[in-house]
């Protein structure tokens, strides 16, 4: 297995600049993953693919306005800081912009608190001390983080959050939740379909692509995720019943995944709460996800390697050849598949 088997064309013009409007617009691509077999339909078709007794489970991150823009002490130099992982009150794992931002550097945040980079944790990555506790001033001071293949504004920062958003936390959206709408969510309630949480917060994997030749070799970054014993409980009686337990999105496969290995035995899952360094590449044997709610993922990446891991290399690179083909949207603001 190598980084350039998951490697494919995508033409400049696919990657969506915007989110649907409404949300639900967007369309959906349906496989069988094991036939193969693609249909398709609108995301507010989605309710007809779940049945009664199935669990829906959906990521509640809320994301940060976690991108800031400085200047160095002294000398004025630009910098750029992008919060990834929260350490304590004044204490932040930061993707960093500008020249010589070595530990020592100090950096002024126009209207708010001055920051000290304190270590090189390697490639751009710097641990960043505040003078004073950045997060409740994010939305004062911050811009929200939007991949830099996005080049068109947002028209108001709601645009790149979920309608379900709780926790403030992530350094990107959960994007295959962006699709749903609250009267979509009600519909889907309406049909006997359970309606779970669970937590996980974006970190440096959104941003950080596969480099290496051998993905094996990549290094996982850890977020922080959530399953409570209470979610847990509806899970696990879900799958005793029958049901199938449906994932919205790729962090919310990687909390499940993660849960799957603290389960007690004879069931699907176990509450767990800390830091993941769970890695899905082909071969993984998946126990507690059953069909998966995703977008268009970016090549050589491992949201792109996980649902390969779920339905199959070949399988999976190509339904996105047919996805390109029949002008589906890719990446954040892109359109939806779901795996059966």
């Amino acid at each position: 297995m190598r980084t350039a088997d998951f490697d494919y064309h995508l033409p400049p013009d696919r990657i969506a600049q915007r989110p649907a409007e409404p949300r639900d617009a967007s369309r959906l691509l349906v496989l069988d993953r094991e036939t193969g077999r693609c249909s398709h339909h609108g995301f507010g078709d989605l309710p007809g693919f779940l049945s009664l007794g199935d669990a829906l489970v959906l990521n509640q991150t809320r994301v940060l306005a976690a991108r800031l823009h400085g200047k160095k002490i002294p000398g004025g130099g630009k910098v750029e800081l992008l919060l990834i992982q929260r350490e304590g009150d004044r204490l932040w794992q930061a993707m960093v912009g500008g020249r010589g931002l070595r530990p020592g550097v100090r950096i002024a945040i126009p209207e708010g608190p001055e920051a000290e980079i304190l270590a090189d944790l390697g490639g751009p990555l710097r641990r960043v001390r505040f003078e004073e506790a950045i997060t409740p001033q994010l939305d004062r001071l911050g811009e929200m983080p939007l991949p830099p293949y996005i080049h068109t504004p947002l028209q108001h920062n709601d645009e790149y959050q979920t309608v379900f958003a709780r926790f403030p936390g992530s350094a990107a959206a959960p994007t295959a939740g962006l699709h749903f709408t609250p009267q979509l969510l009600e519909e889907i309630e309406a049909r006997g379909v359970r309606l779970v949480r669970v937590t996980l917060h974006l970190g440096m994997d959104t941003f950080v692509p596969v480099t290496v030749e051998d993905p094996e070799q990549h290094t996982i970054h850890r977020e922080w995720c959530r399953l409570t014993p209470d979610a847990a409980d509806e899970l696990n009686a879900v799958r005793n019943a029958g049901g199938r337990i449906v994932a919205v999105g790729t962090t919310t496969v990687r909390t499940l995944e993660t849960a799957a290995r603290a389960a007690p035995e004879g069931q699907a899952v176990g509450p767990i709460e800390g830091l993941s360094d769970l890695f899905i590449l082909p071969g993984f044997v998946f126990g507690a996800v059953d069909a998966m709610v995703t977008n268009f993922h970016l090549p050589r990446s491992t949201l792109l390697m996980m649902i390969s891991a779920f339905a199959g290399r070949k399988r999976i690179l190509q339904t996105y050849q047919t996805a390109v083909q029949e002008g589906y949207r890719f990446y954040s603001f892109g359109d939806a598949m779901l795996i059966l």
